[in-house]
Formats: structure tokens, sequence, C-alpha cells
């Protein structure tokens, strides 16, 4: 994506200091599972080595058998090749992979409806595209178009598929046995052409 990479190629990033202070003020989420230097070393990855890389970090064990394993594996693994895709930073890498988690969070934990949802999406959305007013010089974490590409993103991979993932952490494992082709489809993404198959298919 040739205008994303002209964008990040103008920009002077903040050193690391001044990033941790703005998030911390600003209230800029950060994936926790990986730091930042592990975010880096995953996007120089491959496509084909992201599924096991994530699978660590996850500390999933079953994705091969398990259909709500291998459902959420993808939706991390499709996540961040995106992000990859779209030459965001380390840094919006893992803000876009904390929301991420953030909405599937809200969804298994707090059962939380699509429109509170969107919501606390929005709400994290604004804290990263805002400047903090006491720094003249200071950019958002997230441009226009970024937030935009975002948010394109979040409603085709979570929002449009809302009700599967409502029923993934509801639903037993025996049911979601019975179909699990026609889940898999929905789920599937179609953006990483190097997930391997065995994930799904045994």
């Amino acid at each position: 994506m040739s205008g994303g990479a002209t964008r990040h190629e103008n920009k002077e990033p903040p050193t690391v200091k001044d990033n941790k202070l703005q998030n911390e003020e600003a209230g800029v989420l950060q994936w926790e599972a990986a730091p930042q230097q592990q975010v880096r070393a995953l996007l120089s990855k491959a496509e084909d080595q992201l599924p096991l890389e994530m699978t660590k970090i996850l500390g999933f064990s079953n994705a091969h058998v398990c259909m709500k394993e291998a459902a959420l594996l993808d939706y991390y693994v499709c996540g961040l090749w995106w992000a990859k895709e779209t030459n965001f930073t380390p840094e919006q890498t893992s803000f876009s992979m904390a929301v991420m988690q953030r909405l599937l969070d809200n969804i298994r934990e707090k059962r939380m409806p699509l429109v509170e949802n969107l919501m606390e999406f929005a709400k994290a959305l604004g804290a990263a595209s805002q400047c903090r007013t006491s720094e003249e010089y200071t950019t958002p974490l997230l441009e226009e178009e970024e937030a935009r590409e975002l948010i394109t993103y979040i409603r085709n991979s979570l929002f449009q598929k809302y009700r599967l993932y409502e029923l993934l952490f509801t639903t037993s494992r025996e049911e979601l046995l019975t179909g699990t082709e026609r889940t898999i489809e929905v789920f599937g993404c179609q953006g990483v052409q190097g997930l391997p198959t065995h994930l799904y298919s045994q």
C-alpha cells in the first residue's frame, strides 16, 4: 500500500519515552500480550510464520482441534497481517491489536451488545486520533486516513460478524462442531493466504 508507506516515511517518530508518556496521558491502548519489540518482530515475519508465533503469544495449545481457538487465532493473525500490509508502525499495530482484543473481551466477558461495543471502539479511536493540546508539535497516533482504514477493517472483521462471535463464546463445543464447515467459511481470513489449512481441517 504505497500511500501508507509514504505517510509513515514522512513522519518523525517520537522516542519510546515520549510515546509511553503520551499514551498514558491520552489513554491510548497498547497490546499487553506482546511488548512493542515483539510486535516489531512479528511484523518482520512471513505470513506462514505468523500462526505459530501468535499461538505462542496467545497461549493456545489446541488450535488444530479446537474450533474456538482456531477462530480466535485466525482473528488475531489476520489483524496483525492487515496492519503489516497497511504499513502501520509497531506502535500503531500494538494499538490495533489492543483494540481488537478489548472489543472481543467485551463480547466474551461482558456480553456487551453491539451498540455499546461500537461506543467503546469510538472512545479508543478518539484517544488515538487526538493530539495533546499541551504540545503543539505532537502528532496523533493515527492520522485521519489511518483511522478510517482501521474503522473499515474492524467493521468487516468483527462488527459485521458480531452475532457469530457472540455464538462462539456462548455455544458448546459439541454444537460448534456440528456446524464447523459453515462457521469456518464465515470466520475465515481471506487476506492471509499463508494460514495453514490444517488448523481448520482436522
